[in-house]
């Protein structure tokens, strides 16, 4: 697909912002690998082609393992997730597909068990921000396929 623009030149200001949002994200004390199963997962339910790019390079570069970035679209099916991982990925579903119903109270509740509630205000903003990545991407249709993990590392430090 072609890109429609560029988003980044046309409202620096808004990408600012959302930057300074993922900042505060990444030093909130969520757990890294956490927060790259959930950006992968919420952006396969969105088909979000450039964050799956993104943030799979991400987590492989972090240590995450193939076997698990294969098996996070069938999470439920497959031994490779632990508990806490597993409600984390059920409420970024159940937030993510808002079109199938709202958050029900049984995934609410398996979270609350996993997550104390600061955590889950963490978690549930770094999921609201990986969407809203997701639907800028969607719209403006960025080059898939040349993001690389050390240009993310380099830009944050050219932006400190």
């Amino acid at each position: 697909m072609e890109t429609r623009l560029d988003y980044q030149k046309a409202f620096p200001e808004g990408v600012q912002g959302m930057l300074h949002l993922e900042a505060i994200i990444r030093r909130s004390g969520i757990e890294p690998s956490l927060y790259e199963l959930v950006k992968i997962r919420a952006s396969q339910l969105n088909g979000c082609a450039y964050c799956i790019d993104m943030h799979t390079k991400d987590a492989r570069a972090n240590g995450e393992t193939e076997q698990r970035i294969y098996a996070l679209s069938a999470w439920r099916e497959g031994p490779f997730f632990t508990e806490r991982q597993r409600a984390a990925l059920a409420w970024t579903e159940a937030i993510t597909n808002i079109q199938n119903g709202h958050a029900s109270e049984d995934v609410y509740a398996e979270a609350r068990l996993q997550f104390s509630e600061e955590e889950l205000a963490k978690l549930t903003f770094a999921i609201t921000q990986i969407n809203s990545w997701n639907r800028i991407a969607i719209a403006f249709r960025p080059e898939v396929g040349g993001y690389q993990p050390q240009q993310r590392a380099a830009t944050s430090a050219a932006k400190s």
